[in-house]
């Protein structure tokens, strides 16, 4: 009888569609979305193949891992997941720094990255990109993750070759705020790179810091530190040092806010450079808009819900002037040619301009999870129809659509299962029925 009631039900809302609000209609649509139900049952056979990012070999990097854990701990054993993390804390070196990820030794058969080592780790090889300065934070934001979605607050107090999991944490916060931490604007800073990029413009390799690399200070990497406060705040359950980890959140949004946030064009400014600047004279670098970094620092709550909107409109524009397929892309415009050496010298390339659904896909989330729920589903969908039309999660796009990189990559299927269950949790809460 009571599922009588709800066909009928169903019948008279549908017959009488003048009655729903656009609200209800765009929960349906997103109800009878095949293209969700697909791209999320892909993404989940995707993660669960293992952590590796791209199911090719035995490389695990944290700054990936960060955004498909949470589905992983819904398709994999969760001891699996805690020795993946624990083991990263075993590759911590004695300056509290972290590595990018860790690869078996056997693996490790590439040069250009120098090894880093760990008596803690005997069978692995750690490698770093020093350019970048996220992957402290986001390590913290993963054992953030894992511990709201399992309630294992007891991997904390996980002894980690003689010190617990959050005297590491404290290590690595310290290492940031000593070595990568400038005084005069309070803020972190990396070399200089595309948005969220980790390659530098002045040499081939660009990955290391070194005699060509510029200290930067961009939004990106100080928006990581918030959010990795901000999970502190919530999982440590010392209130002493929940303060201590909020009032430095707060110190970094202030910082972030005053020194990076252009008011005058709603956006933020790529860098600031603290001792000399790598930027050709004559060319302009604040005209080029952030996505990644943007979508990030609405993570972060730099921005009010006016901002939001402002800086969406900015994106739907981009995309129109540039041709790329969405709002994933990297930047616009692209750095001019030549700016960049091997493969990111030509503009649209790679972090120079691609077009990434690893950050696009954030930027969906921060969409609905602000309230902006019909943009996000306008502007998830290039993501969506190419996911379905190549079967895969590849790494990046360019111009065209045209798929570039790892056929697998779990960056990008970790952030599109996420926004897809933001839309269907949306879609349940406002469903018509």
């Amino acid at each position: 009888m009571k599922n009588i009631t709800l066909v009928l039900l169903s019948f008279f809302i549908v017959s009488c569609g003048s009655k729903l609000s656009p609200k209800q209609e765009l929960a349906q649509k997103i109800a009878d979305d095949k293209n969700l139900v697909y791209v999320d049952s892909l993404a989940r056979l995707t993660i669960k193949t293992g952590f590796d990012i791209e199911s090719v070999h035995s490389q695990i990097w944290v700054r990936e891992m960060n955004t498909f854990i949470e589905h992983a701990l819904e398709v994999v054993p969760r001891e699996n997941i805690k020795n993946a993390i624990l083991l990263f804390f075993a590759m911590q070196q004695p300056n509290g720094e972290t590595v990018d990820g860790y690869v078996l030794h056997e693996d490790f058969t590439w040069s250009d990255n120098t090894p880093y080592y760990s008596k803690a780790a005997p069978e692995h090889v750690g490698f770093k990109n020093t350019v970048q300065t996220d992957q402290e934070t986001s390590l913290i934001q993963m054992v953030g993750k894992y511990i709201l979605k399992t309630g294992d607050t007891a991997i904390l107090q996980e002894d980690v070759a003689g010190k617990t999991v959050e005297e590491r944490i404290e290590d690595m916060i310290n290492y940031l705020m000593t070595e990568r931490y400038n005084v005069e604007y309070g803020l972190l800073w990396g070399a200089m790179t595309a948005d969220w990029g980790d390659i530098q413009p002045n040499d081939s390799f660009g990955k290391d810091l070194n005699e060509f690399s510029h200290e930067a200070i961009d939004v990106y990497d100080n928006a990581m530190m918030i959010i990795a406060l901000d999970y502190l705040e919530k999982v440590v359950p010392d209130p002493y040092k929940k303060a201590k980890w909020a009032q430095m959140s707060d110190e970094f949004s202030t910082n972030t806010r005053r020194y990076l946030w252009d008011v005058e064009n709603a956006k933020f400014i790529p860098h600031i450079y603290p001792s000399g600047s790598p930027i050709p004279t004559g060319f302009d670098e604040n005209q080029i808009f952030y996505h990644g970094g943007t979508a990030v620092a609405i993570e972060a709550a730099l921005l009010t819900n006016d901002e939001i909107k402002d800086v969406l409109d900015q994106m739907v524009l981009n995309v129109q002037l540039s041709g790329m397929p969405s709002i994933g892309m990297t930047m616009y415009p692209a750095y001019p040619k030549n700016f960049f050496k091997g493969s990111m010298k030509t503009p649209y390339v790679h972090q120079n301009g691609g077009d990434w659904t690893w950050f696009g896909g954030r930027m969906i989330q921060q969409l609905i999870d602000n309230g902006f729920v019909e943009e996000a589903y306008q502007q998830v969908q290039p993501m969506l129809k190419r996911v379905v039309k190549n079967k895969n999660f590849f790494e990046w796009y360019a111009m065209g659509g045209v798929p570039r990189g790892s056929e697998n990559f779990k960056g990008s299927a970790g952030v599109l299962a996420k926004s897809i269950e933001m839309f269907k949790a949306w879609s349940k809460e406002n469903h018509p029925i």
